[in-house]
């Protein structure tokens, strides 16, 4: 089968054959329908404290079709996606499916789906997965929709960790699909106001459909504090710092208002440093959240069934296996890039003047 394969940093992605897998007790293997790109996945490809090694098979975020069942209950042909998280060889001897503890993403000891060679992602024709961790798809939940649940998740879990409630005002700092998450759920929560700061116009845009008030372009040159309270009549109650640069840290600290709340949900690689006297002086909550748990996945896949959620809107690029390594690479700098879905198993497209191009109408894709 064809898997997008990581070869070392500054280096394309490398497509190439290898073997299928196959599942074993309580495993199964699924056909990729689609598998998002996401920015941690850049960030393991990186040069920093994250990096992969090399042999890694990218992708967390994906849904599929069973073609193969090793659990009493779970049949071929069934639509799934799966949490990308692994229970270490302790608990799997002692007979439990997921973290004995319950910690899931953030055992020290779990072993995440598309970050290492030995648990294989599904940038690629077909993914193993443990079934303690699949959920099956609704018949009103597509296949995109199924991809993007893991995203939605890690947006939700930070609304929850960030305790976002009525009348709240909300300001989010970066704009792409955890961003937009994170802004469609603190309106859902409750929040009368919910700012969006973003350099790319076409982020900027896309999250007043995602539930944004207001957004604020920081290179416009206005301080971010005065144009949040221009748009919001104050300062904010909750932060979130989606981007993972250093420095936003404490930035968020200096935007917040006495006894704010910030939560820091992008992945900084590198060293950052922040001045704590600010923070104290305020009194502010920190509050780092990393992915999410099996309960917020399900509370995602209850809100797609309900139709009271549209995630599809985000989805600015589908492209094959094929054209996947000068996407991925795009992505590093995008522009109108929000979330990138690889389709394993269709061709190179071509745009409507014959020319190759990378992307693909994701209007072609199944539901």
């Amino acid at each position: 089968m064809k898997a997008a394969v990581f070869r070392g940093v500054d280096r394309l992605l490398s497509i190439e054959d290898i073997p299928l897998p196959q599942a074993g007790a309580g495993e199964l293997v699924l056909r990729v329908y689609c598998c998002g790109v996401c920015g941690s996945d850049l960030h393991a490809t990186h040069p920093g404290v994250f990096t992969v090694k090399s042999g890694t098979v990218l992708g967390h975020e994906f849904a599929g079709e069973i073609v193969e069942s090793g659990a009493a209950g779970w049949k071929v042909g069934e639509r799934v996606t799966a949490l990308p998280n692994n229970a270490c060889n302790g608990c799997v001897a002692d007979g439990h499916r997921e973290c004995r503890e319950g910690l899931g993403m953030i055992c020290p000891n779990n072993r995440l789906t598309g970050f290492s060679p030995n648990r294989p992602g599904a940038l690629a024709d077909y993914v193993k997965v443990p079934v303690g961790q699949a959920l099956r798809l609704p018949a009103a939940v597509g296949e995109r929709e199924g991809a993007l649940l893991e995203p939605l998740a890690v947006g939700l879990h930070a609304v929850q960790s960030g305790r976002v409630g009525l009348a709240d005002r909300v300001l989010v700092i970066g704009g792409g699909p955890i961003g937009l998450a994170v802004s469609t759920f603190s309106r859902q929560a409750g929040a009368t106001h919910v700012v969006v700061s973003e350099f790319a116009s076409g982020r900027r845009e896309m999250a007043t459909r995602f539930g944004a008030t207001a957004v604020i372009d920081p290179a416009a040159g206005e301080p971010a504090g005065e144009a949040f309270a221009r748009a919001t009549g104050g300062a904010p109650d909750v932060i979130f710092e989606c981007v993972g640069a250093p420095g936003l840290i404490q930035q968020c600290v200096d935007l917040s208002r006495p006894r704010g709340r910030v939560v820091v949900v992008g992945v900084c690689p590198t060293e950052d440093r922040v001045l704590p006297q600010r923070a104290m002086a305020k009194e502010i909550s920190l509050q780092f959240v990393m992915g999410y748990g099996k309960p917020d996945w399900q509370r995602v896949l209850a809100l797609l069934d309900a139709g009271s959620v549209d995630p599809a809107p985000m989805i600015t690029d589908t492209v094959s296996l094929d054209d996947l390594p000068a996407a991925f690479e795009a992505l590093r700098r995008p522009t109108t890039q929000i979330k990138l879905l690889v389709r394993p198993g269709s061709t190179p497209s071509r745009s409507a003047s014959g020319r190759k191009s990378t992307l693909e109408s994701s209007d072609s894709l199944p539901r």
